[in-house]
């Protein structure tokens, strides 16, 4: 189902205002919704994952204990490097290749008051539906 143009504003403002109030957050949850897992970091942390996996089997068939921790650790560390994402820098590459910080917003309540998130999310909605009677 379609936004309306108000329902689109309205998102933009509380998107605009969680980039004012947490960058970090935000900037984390940019990355997990572009889905940034490498297929290479995928493919390298399933084939540990099966090297560890066959070691347990090869561990138990000679009954060697130690080998077959060493192949769970394996396998558990394969897993986790195919699921959790790369390190990136925060910000974007420049023209020159370089990476220049994020600007942090600026501003504020209007009228120089500040509070929490949530504290300015509820007087903005407020305001507009006061505005709107």
């Amino acid at each position: 189902m379609a936004l309306s143009e108000h329902e689109e504003a309205l998102l933009q403002q509380m998107e605009e205002a969680l980039y004012a109030e947490d960058p970090r957050f935000a900037s984390r949850i940019e990355k997990t919704k572009s889905g940034a897992l490498g297929r290479g970091r995928i493919v390298v942390g399933v084939a540990a994952g099966v090297v560890g996996l066959a070691l347990i089997i090869f561990a138990a068939m000679i009954s060697n204990i130690w080998l077959g921790a060493v192949g769970f650790a394996a396998m558990v560390a394969g897993i986790v490097w195919a699921i959790t994402p790369a390190k990136q820098p925060l910000g974007s590459v420049g023209e020159d290749g370089g990476v220049k910080p994020r600007k942090k917003a600026t501003g504020g309540a209007p009228g120089g008051k500040s509070g929490t998130f949530m504290e300015r999310l509820e007087q903005r909605w407020d305001k507009r539906r006061h505005d709107q009677m």
